[in-house]
């Protein structure tokens, strides 16, 4: 169980209003609430970074890491670039936020990805086939497949298969590497887990997006049932807009972490 940090002043309740202060109020207060019951936390810089609250996004990660060190710190930042502009990317992720892990993009190829590899003490989370409705015009494209060398062989498959594959065969044995794949997208989520085994996939989609969490642990989770982060963002962070919101999110939180779990017995 995964909590998404995004946080949106307009939906924020009653007692809060739309300062950087209240965006760093309202996402430590969810945290407390809610980190007993999760694996990780998972902010979203844009919701920060829209209303010049990065200050508050490193305090608010600074606030995870010392007042809840066994919950992992995910920065969702999609990051994609080549040589020093992704060395940068790199050094925002784990030295300003101190993120444990990051996600980023694929589309520039294995080099735009090494920057992130290098820091062999953090995770690297690569978007493979993600939850939005588009994301079929790219991600299921058929390529020519190539081998573990690089080199074209008969066939052809779905970029998205291509991304997984690399994960599996490569990436994997340059860092800790895991795939994005949305619970939206049972279908692939099995395909992505047949090609790369135990390797660790974070899933959005669940909750406000319509993921179904058994439905996730059927076609996602290892044979341990084990291998997922599975993310909720609004469905917790505006669970109620009034007072009790803390409250309110933990209990969202709680409902979903056992009807995963009640998915995986």
């Amino acid at each position: 169980m995964c909590v998404g940090l995004d946080p949106d002043p307009r939906r924020f309740p009653s007692p809060l209003g739309t300062n950087v202060d209240d965006i760093e109020t309202f996402c430590r207060t969810i945290v407390d609430a809610t980190a007993d019951s999760v694996c990780a936390f998972k902010p979203q810089i844009a919701y920060f970074a829209a209303h010049g609250a990065e200050r508050a996004l490193e305090r608010v990660c600074d606030h995870v890491r010392r007042e809840h060190p066994d919950v992992v710190l995910i920065l969702d930042a999609k990051r994609g670039d080549i040589g020093d502009t992704a060395e940068m990317y790199a050094r925002e992720a784990f030295e300003r936020y101190g993120a444990d892990a990051v996600t980023v993009n694929p589309f520039l190829g294995t080099d735009s990805l090494e920057p992130f590899f290098a820091r062999r003490d953090r995770g690297v989370i690569v978007l493979c086939r993600t939850s939005n409705p588009g994301s079929h015009e790219v991600q299921n494209a058929l390529v020519v497949r190539d081998d573990d060398d690089g080199n074209n062989v008969a066939g052809t498959e779905p970029l998205y298969e291509r991304i997984a594959r690399r994960a599996a065969t490569d990436w994997s044995q340059r860092a800790d590497v895991g795939l994005v794949v949305g619970a939206t997208q049972p279908t692939e989520l099995k395909r992505v887990r047949d090609i790369v085994g135990d390797l660790p996939l974070l899933v959005p989609g669940v909750g406000a997006q319509g993921g179904d969490p058994a439905t996730v642990m059927q076609h996602g989770a290892t044979a341990r049932g084990t291998g997922l982060i599975v993310n909720s963002s609004r469905a917790i962070l505006y669970a109620s807009s009034n007072d009790d919101y803390a409250a309110a999110a933990q209990r969202a939180t709680v409902g979903l972490r056992d009807a995963l779990n009640a998915a995986r017995r």
